[in-house]
């Protein structure tokens, strides 16, 4: 169960500026009915750019509620142009908080809050089409994903899912969110070793780990050929004709590499 913070209960309970305003100055729209939450939001501009009014619609659950409801607090009285400095932390940090796993309703908001003053200044939003979709549970593209994981210093695919809900059906496109992470926050992936640097590391593991408890019963091992993650030995002096050589591969020498060199080797005896 998410701990939620009095202020967002109040507001849930009581939220404030809940419907239209006709002939509004701008609105803007979040969030699609497909993947769970939607927000629209409304404003009324005076001549010196004061945001005099502001209304939301909005289908979700109670953190989406509260998050729009606090940001319409937040700008009235508030010139546009300062209004538009607002960011999802700070919609966050006036409820008091937001669990992570619904981050994403402080960044809904935060959204319709741009795309309303986009609306006003009449500027083109870019159109979906034009940039490329990474989630298609969520609609989410891939230009949104790179501005949240900067925005709010995102480190994890799990934060990520937190923020925007991208990744968070099918899983399909984790492969693409990670690579983005990595992207934006400068992460090389990890390379993997040589066939030669696996040799020197297996053969090191077995110097120092494998061959001194062996030897102490008369037996001993010997790397053959490495082929990926399928690790090629053969078993020599007592190992090689006791019966448990089997268990030993597998209980024992397995066991220690997968300790020290991959998690995902296979012995293969030979």
């Amino acid at each position: 169960m998410w701990n939620y913070s009095e202020k967002v209960m109040e507001h849930y309970r009581n939220p404030r500026n809940v419907g239209s305003i006709e002939n509004a100055d701008a609105i803007g729209e979040a969030g699609s009915l497909s993947c769970g939450d939607m927000l629209k939001l409304y404003l009324k501009v005076d001549d010196k750019g004061i945001i005099t009014d502001a209304k939301f619609q909005t289908f979700g659950c109670g953190s989406a509620v509260a998050s729009s409801s606090i940001l319409t607090e937040m700008i009235i009285g508030k010139h546009i142009d300062e209004a538009r400095k607002i960011t999802n932390k700070q919609i966050a940090e006036a409820l008091g908080g937001l669990p992570p796993e619904k981050m994403h309703c402080s960044v809904m908001g935060h959204e319709a809050l741009e795309a309303a003053i986009a609306n006003y200044y009449h500027e083109e939003i870019k159109p979906h089409e034009e940039d490329e979709t990474v989630c298609y549970c969520f609609d989410v593209s891939k230009s949104f994903l790179e501005n949240e994981i900067k925005n709010n210093n995102l480190k994890t695919l799990e934060d990520v899912i937190n923020y925007t809900k991208a990744g968070g059906a099918c899983g399909r496109c984790r492969g693409k969110i990670q690579d983005i992470l990595n992207s934006v926050n400068a992460i090389k992936p990890i390379e993997k070793p040589t066939k030669t640097q696996m040799i020197i590391k297996i053969n090191n593991v077995i110097e120092k780990y494998i061959s001194p408890e062996l030897r102490k019963d008369g037996g001993d091992i010997e790397l053959i050929d490495v082929d990926d993650n399928k690790i090629k030995v053969r078993l020599s002096g007592r190992c090689q004709a006791c019966n448990r050589s089997q268990l030993t591969l597998t209980h024992f020498v397995e066991a220690t590499l997968r300790q020290y060199v991959d998690e995902n080797i296979e012995i293969i005896q030979v």
